[in-house]
């Protein structure tokens, strides 16, 4: 597995944003396109604002992007909940991407599971059939879940869909989730954790007995090549 332990966030999140830039150069050399599905959350707002800025700005062939997400709340792009608004209001408004490439997952016309299979239908047209993502951006929650793959959800054993929408109680809203096969056929995966609340799921699922009905990040394939894991010593417990 490639585990990074970082001194510190700015260190972390520089790598991340430099690892975005690298992989999607690669893919646009190869194939003339990036593909990518992103995350919300608090861990990864620090990485788009930095991807925004000169530094970084001006190294990326931002009409060549492919925007999807990893998943969402079932709720407006306004509200502050969603995850696409984050990532649209710290990176997408500030970059040249086509809005025709940027793919948020929500729809006001749609309900959830009809709405998750038109989402899936969208990623077969632009990544085929197989459905390999250049690259796959994901956080951990401290309960140890991954997108919206919360512990002990019967969405943890799909298979078949890429897309999927489930009401999730503790929560009292719908999420809508890419799936586990789907998160693992990626090119690349960079998961983000880090801070001391991240320590007990974050050792459990790097040494701790094969339960991903407790901890889905265990699901995650962390030996394949391209897979990279930040964190920082907090959360490492060093």
């Amino acid at each position: 597995m490639n585990l990074t332990i970082f001194d510190n966030l700015d260190e972390l999140n520089h790598s991340a944003a430099m690892l975005f830039v690298e992989r999607s150069a690669e893919a646009v050399a190869k194939n003339g396109r990036f593909t990518v599905a992103l995350s919300g959350g608090s861990s990864p707002k620090a990485i788009f604002q930095l991807l925004a800025t000169e530094e970084y700005y001006t190294k990326i062939d931002w009409d060549r992007w492919f925007v999807f997400w990893v998943d969402e709340r079932w709720v407006p792009l306004d509200d502050d909940r969603s995850n696409a608004k984050m990532t649209i209001e710290t990176l997408l408004d500030k970059v040249p991407v086509n809005r025709a490439q940027v793919f948020p997952m929500y729809s006001d016309n749609m309900e959830p599971a009809d709405f998750a299979k038109s989402y899936q239908e969208q990623l077969r047209k632009v990544l085929g059939n197989e459905g390999i993502f250049d690259l796959v951006l994901l956080g951990m929650g401290d309960d140890g879940h991954t997108a919206s793959l919360f512990p002990h959800q019967p969405i943890l054993n799909e298979k078949d869909r890429w897309v999927d929408a489930y009401y999730l109680k503790d929560q009292e809203m719908f999420r809508i989730t890419l799936t586990e096969p789907v998160l693992n056929r990626a090119e690349h995966i960079l998961v983000v954790a880090f801070g001391e609340a991240k320590k007990h799921a974050l050792h459990e699922v790097l040494h701790g007995e094969y339960n991903p009905e407790q901890y889905p990040m265990q699901l995650i394939d962390k030996e394949k090549p391209g897979f990279r894991f930040f964190t920082d010593k907090a959360a490492i417990g060093e």
